[in-house]
């Protein structure tokens, strides 16, 4: 019977800091408009990520940031080293029971272990804050770096569906993921990140 398929914890995520060794990352403001819009419009980033437009302007990063912040679901976080944003990392919800983690630097940032280390404060995040049991995500088959943060992660790989790109006008082929949270747990000693209260 469906009132007895137990249903996983959604409440609303605190407002909150994380903060890596190197990285600081809270909820995006019309404040970092310009610097996401400044990261975001390169073909690079938006050729590897499902909904992400090419060319990217002002009233995309605004539109983006005023979503966020009137969404209780979707949880995003703007990457930031020395106070100086380098891209995005967050928790998508494609449907009540499916979470997926989701996350791109700027250009300029790419190959110094900067995306390994946020996505691990986010799936931290997203263990620690949610009563659910796996968390998911892809990347490109044309995309090695993204698999290799997902595999660095703990993901396992779940097989390669095909995904619309909207920056390509197209479909791709997507290698999937999944991280269960009994991994997670085994792997929780990976490096510490803390949470604090804006």
């Amino acid at each position: 019977m469906l009132q007895d398929v137990p249903t996983p914890t959604l409440r609303e995520a605190r407002v909150c800091v994380l903060e890596t060794e190197r990285l600081s990352l809270r909820q995006p403001t019309l404040a970092d408009v310009k610097a996401i819009t400044h990261l975001a419009n390169d073909r690079r980033i938006a050729e590897n990520l499902r909904r992400l437009p090419h060319p990217y302007g002002q009233d995309h990063a605004v539109e983006f940031v005023q979503a966020i912040a009137d969404d209780r679901r979707d949880t995003a976080f703007l990457i930031e080293n020395n106070h100086t944003p380098i891209g995005v990392a967050g928790i998508n919800w494609r449907e009540p029971e499916v979470a997926e983690l989701g996350y791109w630097l700027g250009v300029d940032h790419w190959g110094q272990g900067f995306g390994t280390e946020a996505a691990r404060a986010v799936i931290d995040f997203f263990f620690e804050e949610y009563d659910h049991e796996a968390l998911i995500s892809g990347a490109r088959v044309a995309n090695p770096s993204s698999r290799n943060i997902l595999e660095k992660c703990g993901f396992q790989w779940s097989g390669v569906e095909l995904h619309r790109f909207e920056a390509l006008g197209s479909s791709t082929p997507v290698d999937c993921f999944r991280l269960s949270r009994s991994v997670w747990s085994s792997l929780k000693n990976w490096g510490s990140s803390t949470r604090r209260e804006p």
